[in-house]
């Protein structure tokens, strides 16, 4: 076993068993064992599992770009105090005072590619447990040589191996035209989910920053780069990619809804629904109330107790 293999070889084991476990379910629901779409919807419920676990690194995410949201200013401080500075003991104090900033708030740029970092090894281990079944090997854990044998002779709507790609499909037109339109569903959903960060979750601040426009060339550089691994990876595999696409996608919409970054433009339209509704529901606006006034009900005069004397002279009446 080479050393990639041996760093695979958990995570392989660890794919099998979501994979086996998923098929034997929709099996028992009366799903063909060795049919495509049975393989196809085990790889969905793979990107399920391994997206929820991965949730909690999105919370971090998201917490640490609102920090770097937070100390662009310092950070652009940084940038002019060392501007038209290109000697190395420039380039080197720059680099330290920027490392030095991020330390203090606890915030990295790297922390927004971290669940994509992640999901590589999973996304590589797939690629390899895939072609194993492909080349008649059987898994490391429990997929065994029968189930790795369906898996890899399964073919999408009988026509197509979830094991080819374009480059092995061998003319197999089937292949290529199901590989073009998964590509362009890969693209297409990573474009929009970046799209709708850039356009509707920055702040007019972040718009000026210089990492805002090394966002814009990632966002067009991003899609280049699936077309061209489109054609070297499996069918199966890029069913994995895409469904982890629409995850990432729906969880961003959600995200800006209701936790819009401060000053953006999807911050501005929840101020408006919320704004709608408390008008809808009759409640008055926060803003125009006076701040720091706070309604008091004016307390009630005590009544005087008469002495005993009137008391009993009124008994007697």
């Amino acid at each position: 076993m080479d050393i990639i293999g041996g760093i695979l070889w958990p995570i392989k084991w660890v794919i099998e068993a979501i994979l086996v476990g998923f098929h034997s379910l929709l099996s028992m629901a009366g799903m063909e064992s060795a049919a495509g779409i049975t393989w196809v919807l085990s790889i969905c419920g793979l990107v399920v599992v391994v997206r929820a676990a991965l949730i909690p690194v999105f919370v971090r995410q998201i917490k640490s770009q609102r920090k770097m949201l937070e100390i662009s200013p310092e950070l652009k401080k940084i940038q002019d105090k060392y501007k038209g500075k290109k000697d190395q003991f420039s380039r080197e104090a720059m680099s330290r005072d920027t490392m030095a900033l991020y330390k203090k708030h606890g915030t990295n740029p790297l922390s927004s590619c971290l669940p994509l970092l992640l999901q590589m090894p999973i996304f590589f281990g797939l690629f390899s447990v895939l072609n194993d079944a492909y080349a008649d090997r059987p898994g490391v854990g429990l997929l065994d040589t029968r189930l790795s044998a369906e898996f890899g002779s399964a073919e999408l709507f009988g026509i197509a191996p979830l094991g080819s790609s374009i480059a092995s499909s061998e003319g197999n037109v089937a292949v290529i035209v199901i590989a073009v339109i998964l590509v362009v569903l890969m693209t297409s959903s990573q474009f929009i989910t970046q799209l709708q960060i850039m356009s509707k979750n920055q702040s007019p601040e972040m718009k000026a920053s210089p990492m805002y426009r090394q966002q814009r060339i990632m966002l067009y550089l991003l899609p280049l780069v699936f077309v061209f691994s489109g054609f070297a990876f499996p069918i199966g595999v890029m069913f994995y990619w895409f469904t982890s696409n629409i995850w990432t996608m729906v969880q961003q919409f959600i995200v800006i809804r209701n936790m819009p970054t401060p000053g953006s433009e999807a911050a501005q339209a929840r101020e408006a629904r919320l704004a709608r509704k408390r008008q809808r529901k009759g409640i008055p606006d926060p803003e125009d109330e006076a701040p720091g006034t706070v309604a008091v009900e004016e307390p009630k005069k005590p009544q005087r107790q008469q002495p005993v004397s009137k008391q009993r002279a009124k008994k007697k009446k």
